[in-house]
């Protein structure tokens, strides 16, 4: 399997506070990779770190190979980097319609951007239903697929999901995951940010547990599943 993302060693401050500690990881072509941990645990930071919002103070960023720590980031997009954020962050006064279109808006193939946006309304129906209607007059489980949606426009290579469960119904929650591993089957990367640490488990590949900045554990979903650190942390058990 060939490397499409690798952090190496990256520290990340907010002023005098030190975000992240000097963390490494790596997402391969084809995979669910998931970043489990409590709040304020750094998550959020890496994926911001990835998409060019923050600057590594130390450590490398690379996709494809190519180093990308501190390049802007229109310009990362653009490499193939798409991110869905947490809180959702959508156009809350313009139409679904036109949330999607600004998820194409580096593109110009129009055909193409079409038969997308068709694929989108397959994967996520009540869009369709809704695609007149304002983002801001969604239910916050309505929202959050738009969100997803609107950086899947982007045709990425790499899909970053920054908390895509937060503050929703539990029968959304399970919808949703289905969707992100019907997105992965399709070809898709994804490096998922996520609290519900049982869900995020289940559908990734592989999984890094990050505490205060470091990365504590990681390897095989499935083995941390079955660990009895993480079912005592982060599972509840």
């Amino acid at each position: 399997m060939s490397e499409l993302l690798k952090i190496d060693n990256i520290t990340v401050s907010y002023g005098a506070i030190k975000a992240l500690k000097g963390i490494s990881l790596s997402v391969n072509v084809g995979q669910i990779v998931t970043l489990i941990g409590a709040n304020g645990a750094g998550k959020s930071t890496t994926l911001r770190t990835i998409s060019g919002l923050l600057k590594p103070q130390e450590g490398k960023v690379y996709f494809e190979g190519r180093d990308i720590s501190g390049v802007k980031p229109h310009l990362i997009v653009q490499t193939g980097i798409s991110q869905a954020p947490e809180g959702r962050g959508i156009f809350a006064n313009l139409s679904v319609e036109d949330n999607l279109e600004m998820g194409a808006y580096t593109r110009h193939d129009t055909e193409e951007i079409k038969k997308d946006k068709e694929e989108v309304f397959q994967l996520f129906p009540i869009l369709k239903e809704r695609r007149k209607q304002e983002g801001g007059t969604l239910s916050g489980g309505e929202q959050q697929m738009l969100t997803i949606s609107r950086a899947l426009m982007a045709r990425p290579k790499l899909l970053l999901l920054d908390e895509p469960s937060l503050g929703l119904a539990p029968q959304i929650i399970k919808q949703i995951f289905k969707v992100i591993s019907a997105i992965n089957k399709k070809g898709t990367t994804i490096l998922l940010v996520e609290q519900n640490a049982n869900m995020a488990l289940h559908i990734a590949h592989n999984a890094y547990v990050l505490e205060t900045g470091k990365i504590v554990l990681s390897g095989n979903a499935q083995s941390l599943l079955t660990n009895p650190d993480v079912k005592k942390a982060y599972l509840g058990e």
